[in-house]
């Protein structure tokens, strides 16, 4: 993890496409073994937007994370701190409810008497069966999981067993600060259209997805520990082209996954811009990011945005 080399192009090439979106969007991503302590000089992926009567702050979110990554960078926290609210893309305590994993469940899972083999390629199928012996892991107790689900749960085991845990990701680190000083909180999503997003995705793009996750996994350590660093020292642009050469010959899902959402967040954003106190915003960092990201659709729009 403490390699923090640029991938080189024909590393990402296919892209990393499932791996990225579930990093950086839904279970993000990790941090390197040592803990860092930014420089004076140090950016960070958190941007100030000037209201007509506040400031809204946009905190690019990790969501996954090592214990070490903590303490955050002063500029991050002074902006929470400044703020008397803050807003986070779904409610995090609520994905916590058996109710919620039950529908993911059912989202996610073939009917009885079908099987995940039935809808993938025998080329796919090996490299699956291939990743389940690496792991240990019976691919029978995984035969009716939808492709979008088990990209998902194989992901996460990959992350857990390179040492990350959500209970450190910095959604929810900043979701217990804020309940704890009793801040106004609030949502830009609800949580079933949260589940809907990969759950209600079409069943090619489901299979493009687990077929480039089998792939992604190779790289997974390497690709999480760069991430990490161009999060860390605020380097957008090449976290950019690390995260987002993943869509390419993807659009569909990169419209689905970002931007609509994208579109969507700076439109409920225009509206906390003319709140009396700061917002504290914190969302995945790769809906911050690039062309059609909510930075750059706030710009267009005339607002004033600066990295922090």
């Amino acid at each position: 993890m403490a390699n923090h080399r640029v991938l080189e192009l024909k590393r990402l090439k296919p892209a990393c496409l499932a791996l990225s979106v579930i990093i950086a969007l839904l279970i993000c991503t990790g941090t390197n073994a040592q803990q860092h302590q930014p420089t004076a000089t140090s950016k960070n992926c958190l941007w100030e937007v000037k209201g007509s009567s506040n400031n809204v702050f946009l905190l690019g979110s990790l969501h996954v994370l090592k214990s070490d990554a903590y303490p955050l960078a002063k500029a991050i926290d002074n902006a929470y701190r400044a703020s008397p609210k803050v807003v986070f893309e779904t409610d995090i305590g609520g994905m916590a409810d058996p109710a919620v994993q039950a529908r993911m469940l059912s989202m996610g899972l073939y009917p009885e008497g079908q099987s995940l083999l039935q809808h993938i390629s025998a080329p796919m199928r090996n490299d699956l069966q291939k990743r389940m012996t690496n792991l240990g892991l019976p691919l029978e107790q995984f035969a009716r999981f939808k492709p979008w689900l088990l990209a998902v749960t194989l992901t996460t085991l990959e992350l857990q067993r390179l040492g990350f845990s959500p209970a450190y990701g910095i959604d929810v680190h900043y979701f217990g600060r804020a309940r704890a000083d009793k801040k106004k909180i609030d949502f830009f999503e609800s949580i079933e259209y949260q589940l809907s997003l990969l759950g209600e995705m079409g069943a090619e793009d489901q299979k493009a997805f687990l077929g480039q996750t089998l792939k992604d996994l190779e790289i997974a350590a390497e690709m999480a520990g760069d991430m990490m660093d161009y999060w860390r020292k605020g380097q957008v642009d090449k976290l950019y082209k690390l995260l987002f050469q993943s869509f390419e010959g993807y659009p569909e899902i990169e419209d689905r996954l970002l931007l609509q959402r994208n579109q969507d967040w700076a439109k409920k954003i225009e509206t906390l811009l003319v709140e009396p106190e700061d917002v504290f915003i914190v969302v995945g960092a790769g809906h911050l990011i690039g062309p059609g990201s909510v930075v750059d659709l706030l710009k267009q729009k005339g607002y004033e945005v600066r990295q922090r």
